[in-house]
C-alpha cells in the first residue's frame, strides 16, 4: 500500500471515534486532511468542528462543515489528528504543519486524543524527526541559545528563504538530531523557556489512542 492508501484506510477508521450531534476537533496535515474529507461524508450528522489552523479550516469550510471557535466550546468528545512521530507509549511528536500551538490548545479541550498516522511513524524514541518549538519573533535568538544546551542542533524553519511565520504571528526553531528519552520532562524544561509559545512535544497529555496504518490493516493501540 502506498503511503496515500495507509492515511486514508486510518482517516475511514477515524471517522467510528466522531460522536454523532457534537462538535469534533480536526487537527492540521496531510493525514488530517484525509479526515477532513471522510469527515464532509458524515457532516449532516455532526455540529461541526474546530479547526487545529487557517487551513484546515478553509478545507472544512470548502466541504460545506460548520467551523466553531474554540472560545464557543466548553468540551468537545474527540480531537483527531496526524503525528510526525508517536510512540508506544502514546508521546508524539507534532508541528511540522507549523500548527502544534493551535493543535495542543485544541487538543486539550476533548476528551479523547485520536492520532492518526501511517506505520512508518511509530518510533521506540523520539527525536529523528525534528522537534518544532514555536516562539517569539524577539525570543528566537536568545531561545535558540538555550534550546541548544539539550543537545541537536536549532534551525529557525524557513520558507521561500525568510523564516515561517505560523497562524499566531510567530517564527518555528526546529531542534534537528535530538534523542528524547524523557519526553514528559523535555517538554516541561522548553516550555519553561522565556520566549517559548509551546513546544512540539505532546507527551504529558499524548494520544489515549493511535490508529496506525499498516500493510496488515489498520492497527488500533489505546494508551
Amino acid at each position: 500500500m502506498t503511503q496515500d492508501e495507509l492515511k486514508l484506510a486510518v482517516a475511514q477508521a477515524a471517522i467510528h471515534y466522531v460522536v454523532e450531534g457534537e462538535i469534533v476537533g480536526v487537527g492540521t496535515g496531510s493525514t488530517a486532511n484525509f479526515f477532513i474529507d471522510e469527515l464532509a461524508k458524515i457532516k449532516h450528522k455532526i455540529k461541526g468542528a474546530v479547526a487545529s489552523s487557517e487551513a484546515t479550516a478553509e478545507r472544512l469550510r470548502g466541504h460545506g462543515i460548520a467551523v466553531f471557535d474554540l472560545n464557543q466550546v466548553e468540551a468537545m468528545s474527540v480531537y483527531i489528528d496526524g503525528a510526525d512521530e508517536i510512540t508506544a507509549q502514546g508521546a508524539m511528536i507534532k508541528g511540522g504543519g507549523a500548527a502544534l500551538t493551535r493543535e495542543k490548545i485544541v487538543a486539550s479541550v476533548a476528551k479523547q486524543f485520536v492520532c492518526i498516522a501511517d506505520g512508518s511513524k511509530l518510533v521506540n524514541r523520539l527525536g529523528r524527526f525534528p522537534l518544532p518549538v514555536e516562539v517569539i519573533p524577539m525570543a528566537q535568538a536568545v531561545v535558540a541559545r538555550k534550546l541548544s544546551a539539550f543537545g541537536g542542533e536549532a534551525r529557525l524553519r524557513l520558507k521561500d528563504g525568510v523564516p515561517l511565520i505560523t497562524d499566531n504571528g510567530n517564527y518555528i526553531i526546529d531542534m534537528h538530531g535530538m534523542q528524547i528519552e524523557d519526553p514528559i520532562a523535555l517538554e516541561a524544561e522548553i516550555n519553561n523557556i522565556v520566549g517559548v509559545v509551546t513546544v512540539g512535544l505532546f507527551a504529558k497529555q499524548g494520544a489515549d489512542v493511535c490508529l496506525l496504518g499498516t500493510a496488515e490493516g489498520v492497527k488500533t493501540l489505546k494508551f
